[in-house]
């Protein structure tokens, strides 16, 4: 079968996050505790990048602490060192092999800063560069498209902002169920006619539901070979909106799509989460719709995500 190993690793997430629920707090926790930061620098890439993203709004929104999402090739490319002042350095990468995270992550531990690698592979360099290391625990992702261990590292960063003093509920009796896997599965079945046969195709969220926008833009670029670019429903008001007309389509993650649907566009909505859920942990949940979606429009075309075109389980960038 097509995404074999993408469809398993997608329904297996509701038991790696409630395994994983209390442990990342305790973990990071020990890390931060009785420090304070002046500023949060996360670097990361791809998926990870955008689980970044994600912990850049919890962190802002609760804490006031300020965040960056590193651009490593200001160092391995530019050679140019930044002076951060009293930062706590976090390197995602699910393999723990990315060399610019980790030459990021080096660089801010000989600077005297805090650093932490979160990350799926345990002696990775990632974990040999950082101080501290949270090993996410999702198990071996034999699929190339990361989905539990994308989930995981949302959890992670609601974790480090509740570490980091923010006043969040805890995670546990809201991490997605078995019933919510089943339930996008049905809402992303209904949906992956439009997304196989429009374009272009849109994927517009704002806040906490920005990183689940661009990490379900990716998954359709690299399981089902469909170009999507994601945006901010606000960014997409500024210039974006005028490619949205007949024939195209809005994956909606939340906001206002002001006429869009007036304009021809068709808006594919995410399905609702259940009430209890608070907005802070939404993207854990639409982002399995997210995924759902692009496998099932990959094996609409006769794809398999499990070993997509021109890419590869690690990708080593510098």
């Amino acid at each position: 079968m097509l995404g074999q190993f993408m469809e398993s690793e997608i329904r297996e997430q509701p038991d790696v996050l409630h395994r994983a629920s209390e442990s990342y707090f305790e973990t990071l926790k020990d890390a931060v505790s009785g420090k304070q930061y002046e500023m949060v620098l996360l670097a990361a890439r791809g998926s990870s990048d955008n689980a970044a993203l994600f912990g850049r709004y919890l962190i802002e929104v609760f804490l006031g602490i300020p965040v960056s999402l590193a651009a490593p090739s200001v160092l391995t490319r530019y050679g140019s060192h930044v002076k951060y002042r009293n930062c706590l350095a976090i390197g995602i990468s699910q393999s723990g092999a990315a060399p610019d995270v980790s030459e990021v992550i080096a660089s801010l531990r000989a600077d005297g800063h805090t650093t932490i690698a979160i990350t799926n592979t345990e002696g990775s360099r990632l974990t040999r560069e950082a101080e501290f290391s949270l090993l996410l625990g999702a198990g071996n992702e034999k699929s190339v498209a990361a989905t539990k261990t994308y989930s995981a590292s949302l959890l992670a960063m609601y974790e480090l902002a509740r570490a980091l003093g923010a006043d969040l509920p805890s995670p546990a009796g809201l991490i997605p169920t078995e019933e919510w896997v089943n339930h996008a599965l049905e809402a992303a079945n209904e949906s992956s006619g439009a997304i196989v046969r429009c374009s272009p195709i849109f994927s517009l969220g704002r806040g906490f539901e920005f990183s689940t926008a661009q990490e379900s833009a990716i998954k359709l670029m690299e399981c089902a070979l469909i170009a999507c670019k994601s945006y901010s429903t606000a960014d997409f008001e500024h210039g974006p909106k005028a490619l949205a007309g007949h024939g195209s389509a809005a994956i909606s993650y939340g906001g206002q799509l002001t006429d869009l649907a007036s304009h021809g566009c068709l808006i594919v909505p995410a399905p609702e989460v259940p009430s209890n859920i608070p907005e802070t942990l939404t993207p854990i949940w639409h982002i399995i719709f997210g995924q759902w979606l692009a496998l099932q429009s990959a094996r609409a075309r006769g794809l398999n995500p499990d070993d997509p075109r021109h890419l590869q389980k690690v990708t080593e960038t510098r």
